[in-house]
């Protein structure tokens, strides 16, 4: 073995060491802590590959999109999924996702029959969500980084309030925008502001307790005619229960909104997974070493795909030794 072949095989050791490490973290998640993907929506700015397909199960390289959102549930160790989709396409997310056995969650179904904001999620799941805390995750939104599962375990610590996630874009006028004081805390949140007041915008990925049901019951519709989340965000600040997590420069918030959006998404995964030899997203690999199925079961899973890349890398997982 040369010195590049060696060099590379160590690199390869410490990410599988540090994948390991994060995904035992997630064991430790809070057991009543639930999760709810809302992929609703009729994806018009994505005509025509949204006429028969949902937004949410177009592919971003080599898996449908909801396997990016779900893969942050379980990456923050959240067992209990709620999936919230429209009449015409929530059978499609059944049939791929099935009750969630084969990753080792469970999952339940809802329906949108009109979508009339985010927020609208929290009153549709409010049976689901009970008096647990609830993470919310839009079903187009991907996110990676290398401290993005230190963040998401910290949230579903957090004994009160709510905690949101804001990233630097250039055009955040198409965002819910927060702007901060010189020591960095959240002075006020804003809904597509044409005239923001910073370049930080709210991802699509929201962490709250269990006042987050009350608090979006006693929203009215905004002039959009939509229970906004920025409202129940700014509900939080208002109460200073609100924390802003700014992700930094070695995380990366990808928006699937837009055709060239899409494609750019299925490049950076594409480059990521080729460089490293490890899936981003991989809801058998995340189950498999958070201890959610055995060995056997993850087996029993590629089987079907032994043919193609997908089924060949979860094979892989059971033949390597993590150092």
């Amino acid at each position: 073995m040369d010195g590049e072949e060696l060099r590379h095989g160590t690199l390869r050791r410490n990410v599988e060491k540090t994948l390991r490490l994060k995904l035992d973290m997630t064991k430790t998640a809070q057991p009543n802590y639930k999760g709810i993907i809302l992929a609703g929506g009729s994806g018009t700015r994505l005509y025509p590959v949204t006429h028969v397909l949902p937004k949410s199960l177009l592919p971003v390289y080599d898996k449908p999109m909801v396997y990016y959102p779900l893969s942050m549930l379980m990456l923050a160790g959240i067992r209990e999924i709620l999936l919230i989709s429209t009449p015409e396409d929530l059978p499609r997310f059944k049939h791929l996702l099935g009750d969630g056995s084969r990753y080792g969650v469970h999952f339940q179904y809802a329906l949108q029959p009109k979508p009339e904001g985010i927020a609208q999620a929290f009153l549709i799941g409010k049976e689901f969500i009970g008096s647990s805390g609830c993470a919310l995750v839009l079903g187009d939104n991907i996110f990676y980084g290398h401290d993005l599962v230190k963040e998401l375990r910290a949230a579903t610590l957090q004994p009160k309030g709510a905690r949101v996630f804001a990233y630097p874009v250039n055009d955040p006028e198409r965002y819910g925008v927060v702007e901060f004081d010189p020591h960095g805390k959240a002075l006020s949140i804003e809904e597509k502001p044409k005239q923001p007041k910073s370049r930080y915008a709210v991802t699509g990925l929201y962490f709250y307790d269990r006042q987050v049901v009350e608090i979006a019951a006693s929203l009215k519709p905004s002039k959009r005619g939509e229970l906004e989340i920025t409202d129940v965000n700014r509900v939080y600040l208002e109460r200073n229960q609100l924390n802003v997590c700014v992700m930094g420069r070695g995380t990366a918030w990808l928006d699937t909104g837009t055709h060239e959006a899409l494609m750019e998404a299925s490049l950076f995964i594409q480059t990521l997974q080729k460089r490293q030899g490890l899936m981003v997203a991989c809801p058998e690999e995340i189950a498999y070493r958070s201890g959610y199925i055995t060995a056997a079961q993850l087996e029993a899973l590629a089987q079907p795909m032994r043919n193609n890349g997908y089924g060949a890398y979860l094979t892989q997982l059971l033949r390597e030794r993590v150092f």
